[in-house]
Order: C-alpha cells, then structure tokens, then sequence
C-alpha cells in the first residue's frame, strides 16, 4: 500500500524514501514544486502544501501509511494538526510522527514545545502512531566546516552536559523500519514512542577533542556563549529563529540531551547493526574536506 513521506525533499526525508525503495514499498512524496523536487526513479510526486487543505487531501487519497515530518517554521504545529486531522478525516490509521527528544521537557523553546503539543494531540485523540524523538543530528555539524577548518574552532554552545547527537541515516531507518511495520500490519497498531540517540554522551570539549584526533591540528571548543550564538545564527536565519536555537542551546548547556534506560540497546536491536557514533562521522568528513 501507498506511503505517503512529507518532508521529502529534505536530509531525513530523502533517507527515509530511499530506506523505503529498498524493502519494495510504494512511496508517494510531497512536495512543493515538483520540478525543483530531484528524487529516486519508481516515487509518485504529490503536489502539495501543509496550509492548502484541497491539495492535502488530493496527496492523502489512497494514502494507507503518513510519515509526517514538518519544517521548522513559525506555523509548524498548524501544518502539523491540519495535516494529522486531513489523516484522520481519509481514514490513515498508520502514522509515524517526527517530533524531538525531550519535547516534553524543553517546554520554553519553541519548537520543542510546538512537536510536544502535536505529540498531545496524538494521544488525546487516539490516533494510531509512532512518534519518533530524535536528539540532536551529527549532521547538523556539516555547517562547522569553515569555522574548524579555518579557525580551529568547533562553535557550537552545547556546554558540558553532553548531548547524545545520532546520525539521520540512523533516524531514517528506523523511521523506515516503523513505516513498513505499521503499513504491513493487519489492524492499526497502538500508540508508541522511540528515542533515536547515538552511542555516545558528548561534551562541546568532547567533540573538540574528537576534531582534534581526526583533524590532526588543535581545535578548541568555542564555549557557552549564547548571545553571541544567536547573532552568528540571526545572519543566515530570521530573528525568530536564531532566537528559538539560542533558548534551545541554552537547554542543553543546563539539561544536557540525555537518553533514556536501554535506548541505545533497542535501537541498535532494531537496526542489526551499531549506532553510527560521532568520530565516524567526523572521520568521513575530513576525508571529504581533503578532497575538496
């Protein structure tokens, strides 16, 4: 039966059609403007938009299973119940929901506190899905490039706490995982949480050290400076933004991003194989970077 991925275009959702095409599933996409979207040979484009209601429901029609990822964007959790509710209204008894580790506890950054009002709304409503809660990506620490490379310097103000960072390959296969057990099974399954983190707890010293081995020149950590983060990030984002990621870092350096008992051991059951670990990561890279 149809799946239908949101977000397609995007790191995690292009992971998750291709995790998809790989077990034989029928995956239908949406998107935007379908010819800016590149995607794999065999996916169905849907043209649509989260705020447009006709267009939404035209990309749910025939639609058994809903991978729904939304955008961090101001109206994110309107998109979010419109397109739940446009679900429910077609009957879509399958959904697997992204939403953020600690939803529940981040309750003053934004767009932590908007994914934990939809988790809500899952649950008050019964519908059948698996919310996903992912910690911080590795790959967010693609855009360090230029600032450790040029300045030896690894600048993002995740304190001393430690965040346990997971890869989005890792997130886009249990995504995948849970998308195919859903869609596959005979009657709609109960609602379920699954925290996707990495192998490791990792410090803003601990990754500068990493950079360090992997590099081979000293890179030091850039330290808790919040402010200053908001304004580096308000000169490529809107304000709203940079200020939401500045209250977000700020929960970090003071909660840190730990994961739950046994985490680590279900994810790694359910993938067959290790979690993906920062140091491969960093290693990959480097080797990238050198060839550039």
């Amino acid at each position: 039966m149809t799946i239908l991925v949101t977000g397609a275009t995007g790191r995690v959702g292009s992971l998750v059609i291709d995790q998809l095409l790989q077990h034989g599933a029928d995956v239908r996409a949406l998107v935007r403007d379908p010819a800016k979207a590149t995607l794999p040979a065999g996916v169905t484009l849907a043209t649509g938009d989260f705020l447009d209601v006709d267009s939404m429901r035209a990309a749910l029609k025939g639609v058994r299973t809903l991978f729904l990822l939304n955008a961090v964007v101001p109206d994110e959790f309107t998109q979010a119940l419109i397109a739940l509710n446009l679900a429910r209204e077609a009957g879509i008894a399958r959904i697997v929901y992204f939403s953020v580790i600690h939803s529940d506890l981040y309750a003053d950054v934004p767009h932590f506190a908007g994914k934990y009002a939809v988790e809500r709304m899952i649950e008050q409503t019964g519908l059948p899905a698996t919310i996903l809660r992912p910690a911080y990506f590795i790959d967010n620490d693609v855009g360090m490039k230029d600032v450790l490379l040029g300045h030896g310097v690894y600048a993002m103000p995740i304190g001393a706490k430690g965040l346990a960072m997971v890869d989005a390959r890792d997130i886009a296969e249990v995504a995948a995982l849970e998308l195919l057990r859903r869609d596959a099974a005979p009657a709609p399954l109960p609602i379920e949480q699954i925290e996707l983190v990495g192998p490791d707890l990792l410090t803003g010293a601990d990754i500068a050290a990493i950079w360090t081995e992997t590099l081979g020149r000293p890179i030091a950590y850039g330290g808790d400076d919040s402010a200053a983060f908001e304004q580096a990030v308000k000169a490529r984002a809107p304000a709203w933004a940079a200020y939401d990621m500045r209250i977000m870092v700020e929960r970090f350096q003071s909660d840190g991003m730990m994961p739950d008992a046994g985490a680590v051991e279900r994810l790694t059951a359910m993938l067959g194989h290790p979690l993906r670990s920062y140091r491969g990561f960093a290693r990959e890279k480097a080797a990238e970077w050198a060839r550039d």
